[in-house]
């Protein structure tokens, strides 16, 4: 857990404590308030006010995900956690000291994520995520077929095995 002195806030819509939704197995899942893209047709449009939703500090995220022992992993999603990246980074790594995976929902592509010049924060959060879901909801290109994902432009990325291999590798779904 963070020392008092190092606690953050983080603009949350809303938190799930068990969702079987939002990646594999039962998962914490936190919507971060805010969205600059403001996609037609968007799953989570309460999301999109940057200044909506309510401020809920780390070391409470972190205490909720800690009493629950079912977990398999976080998931963050949006809003845009990546407006948020480095409070997003810290309770990324929370998630990881209690032994769960982390998942990310990102109206934001790959290579915009990784382009030169994108804030150093949003490598620190892509560096504690396993598994990146990106790209903006495309109404005309929904799909239900999709596993967890709502277009078939979006894509599950492989964070690791993208970052060690130096391009994008696409998660494929062990079960």
């Amino acid at each position: 857990m963070l020392s008092t002195s190092e606690e953050h806030t983080l603009r949350v819509n809303d938190i799930l404590h068990d969702s079987i939704a939002d990646g594999p197995g039962l998962r914490f899942v936190v919507f971060f308030q805010g969205c600059h893209r403001r996609c037609p047709g968007c799953h989570n449009p309460q999301t999109h006010d940057p200044g909506g939703g309510r401020l809920v500090s780390l070391s409470e995220l972190t205490r909720a995900m800690s009493g629950n022992p079912m977990l398999r992993g976080l998931t963050l999603s949006g809003g845009e956690p990546f407006l948020q990246a480095a409070a997003a980074a810290r309770l990324a790594s929370e998630a990881r000291a209690l032994g769960l995976d982390v998942w990310c929902y990102t109206g934001m592509t790959w290579e915009e994520l990784n382009a030169p010049g994108a804030p150093p924060e949003w490598r620190e959060l892509l560096e504690r995520i396993d598994v990146l879901a990106d790209g903006p909801f495309i109404l005309q290109r929904r799909s239900l077929e999709l596993e967890w994902r709502g277009s078939c432009n979006q894509r599950l990325i492989d964070v690791k095995a993208s970052i060690n291999g130096g391009e994008m590798v696409e998660y494929y779904s062990k079960g």
